[in-house]
């Protein structure tokens, strides 16, 4: 399958930079949008610090600091020798795995929250996760812009597409608006953008799924009209799952492939770095008291980059260098400076990050229904585990999954396929992860026993109506199929007997979380219902034309509105809607995360 782009259409030249910002390891790819040309995907190859200048698309997401919360060292750079004898010398702070600290905190699993998997290290003591965040964007951004200003011969390239760079920024399956506003704003204090509400709007954020997906596409997976595909990406923190069936496919610049989500995005927190955990934490048991203790991290260091991914089958054993050729202990099964470590042992810090995954995959199978998966994609760094895939192939084989691997570089789908995602936009149908809604009041039923039962909470509006509290107002239901273009909207009133009181219109949405099909009181399960942002609008205008209204204690004023959402996109989007004289008035509305 071809899949070819049709020529940029804009009057100007353009640049579109996506960053990959991993647990583990981060990425650049770039797209340059001339007129009349089609538009290419690119990786940055070159960072500085890097070994193999080239060879690899990933640099380590590192950063030291110094005592004063200053960066000294980020990347590859910080990976040199001689910044780390430098760090050691002066007490600088390394910072790593720093992503996770943004993480939404409700959707930790029970795989995360064992005791060998929960070492997330700590912040800075001066630095927020944003902060951190912002720090790395800034240097992905150096990169970025050293590297196309080097392979790129024409010298005024750089300043005529600097002010409008639209940035693409992948995230886990599992995180939400508040995960996005948080990068949104490291974003503007990087640098990257201006605060203003043009300059927000050149970030786009999409799902690491989503971005792997375009990556497959167009490292010509097999993707058939009608068949299903689940979407492994495999990463350092997380584990994301997609599901998608193809409704049409792709032979020329004129068609457009169209893909569906067809079961909610899962996230997993179960990456590779819970393994260097359980390996971790093997390793101080067994040389704790010895002479070799103090090696555990360059023991760990060599476990990563080395034995982890080459590991087969529990049925041989792997070796780890570490020490010099007088390092000898046969009774730790140290010789020549090298560790042997049984297979069946290393099989144990595997065997809970596969066991979580394979629990994920079958909840997606159980729910496309009659919509069998037909092949799954794995992706990732993790995914170039030669235990994990053949483990992967061996369950899919129970399930007549093909399972398979792109050949190109893994550790730059995200980046590459983020870059996809905002030039081809193949997902056109999404699936609600949760019910979102409003808290509000009803008019009070005394026929009605849920309305009996809370009578004692009956209050009485401006207009003498009495009303039943508690409320969920549901505007869209769990597990919806949702177009990009649809909207969802529902019709509110509020009444107040000062007009003043109307101009400002805060509403907060929630998203029910529980197993309800259809949740109708916040004050059952109070716990399922979470906060997801609060939508304000200035509506000064349409309050000065309220008329007056009488009531049986007087005047009063009634607003009537529409809470309009758009859930299609990778982002939230939001409006408030009313009639003028007959003719509806939108508004964009403000939405403001409780940040975590």
């Amino acid at each position: 399958m071809n899949h070819l782009r049709n020529p940029y259409g804009g009057p100007n030249r353009k640049l579109v930079l996506a960053f990959d910002v991993g647990t583990t390891y981060s990425g650049i790819s770039y797209s340059i949008l001339e007129p009349g040309l089609e538009p290419k995907v690119e990786p940055v190859t070159r960072f500085p610090g890097q070994d193999h200048v080239g060879g690899d698309a990933k640099i380590p997401s590192i950063i030291y600091y110094d005592r004063e919360g200053r960066v000294k060292a980020v990347g590859a750079e910080a990976s040199q020798e001689h910044v780390q004898e430098e760090a050691r010398e002066n007490n600088w702070f390394l910072s790593k795995w720093f992503k996770l600290h943004l993480r939404p905190k409700s959707t930790i699993t029970d795989a995360s929250k064992t005791k060998a998997s929960n070492r997330i290290p700590s912040l800075p003591a001066s630095k927020s996760a944003e902060d951190v965040f912002a720090d790395f964007l800034e240097y992905l951004f150096y990169c970025a812009k050293k590297y196309i200003i080097e392979i790129i011969p024409d010298s005024s390239f750089w300043s005529s597409v600097e002010e409008s760079i639209d940035f693409v920024l992948s995230h886990p399956n599992g995180w939400e608006g508040a995960q996005q506003f948080s990068m949104r704003r490291a974003a503007i204090e990087a640098g990257l953008i201006p605060d203003t509400r043009e300059g927000q709007a050149r970030v786009t954020f999409v799902t690491e799924g989503e971005a792997c997906l375009h990556f497959c596409i167009h490292n010509r997976l097999s993707v058939s009209p009608c068949d299903s595909v689940l979407i492994v990406d495999a990463g350092g923190g997380t584990i994301d799952l997609s599901t998608y069936t193809v409704h049409s496919g792709k032979t020329s610049p004129a068609d457009k492939m169209n893909l569906e989500e067809i079961t909610a995005p899962q996230c997993v927190f179960a990456g590779s770095i819970f393994v260097n955990n359980r390996a971790r934490k093997y390793f101080e048991e067994k040389l704790s008291g010895t002479r070799f203790f103090d090696d555990i991290d360059q023991i760990i260091d060599e476990f990563d980059k080395k034995a982890k991914l080459r590991f087969k089958s529990p049925n041989q054993a792997t070796y780890i260098k570490f020490g010099s050729f007088r390092d000898n202990d046969p009774s730790l099964n140290i010789r020549s400076g090298q560790m042997a470590l049984p297979g069946t042992v290393i099989e144990e810090f595997f065997e809970p990050s596969l066991m979580s995954l394979i629990d994920a995959i079958e909840q997606a199978l159980s729910a496309t229904g009659n919509q069998p998966i037909k092949s799954m994609f794995l992706v990732g760094g993790f995914s170039g585990s030669e235990w994990l895939f053949s483990k992967l192939v061996h369950f899919g084989s129970q399930y007549s999954i093909n399972v398979c691997r792109p050949k190109s570089n893994l550790n730059k789908a995200t980046a590459d396929g983020a870059v996809s995602f905002y030039l081809d936009h193949f997902v056109s149908v999404r699936v609600a992860r949760w019910s979102y809604g409003i808290q509000c009041t009803t008019e009070f039923d005394a026929q009605n026993t849920e309305h009996l039962y809370r009578e004692h909470l009956v209050t009485t509006e401006p207009s003498g109506t009495r009303v039943v509290p508690h409320v969920f107002s549901c505007i869209l239901q769990k597990h919806t199929r949702v177009s990009e273009t649809k909207e969802f909207r529902t019709t509110y009133t509020r009444e107040s007997r000062m007009q003043a009181a109307l101009r400002s219109l805060p509403v907060e949405i929630l998203s029910y979380r529980g197993d309800a099909i259809k949740p109708m009181w916040t004050d059952v399960n109070p716990d399922c219902y979470q906060p997801l942002c609060k939508v304000k609008a200035n509506m000064r205008q349409i309050s000065k034309t309220l008329p007056r209204l009488y009531g049986p204690n007087g005047i009063y004023f009634r607003l009537k509105f529409d809470v309009v959402l758009l859930f299609g996109l990778t982002e939230l989007k939001a409006q408030l809607a009313w009639k003028e004289n007959g003719v509806e008035k939108r508004c964009p509305a403000e939405i403001v995360y409780d940040i975590e």
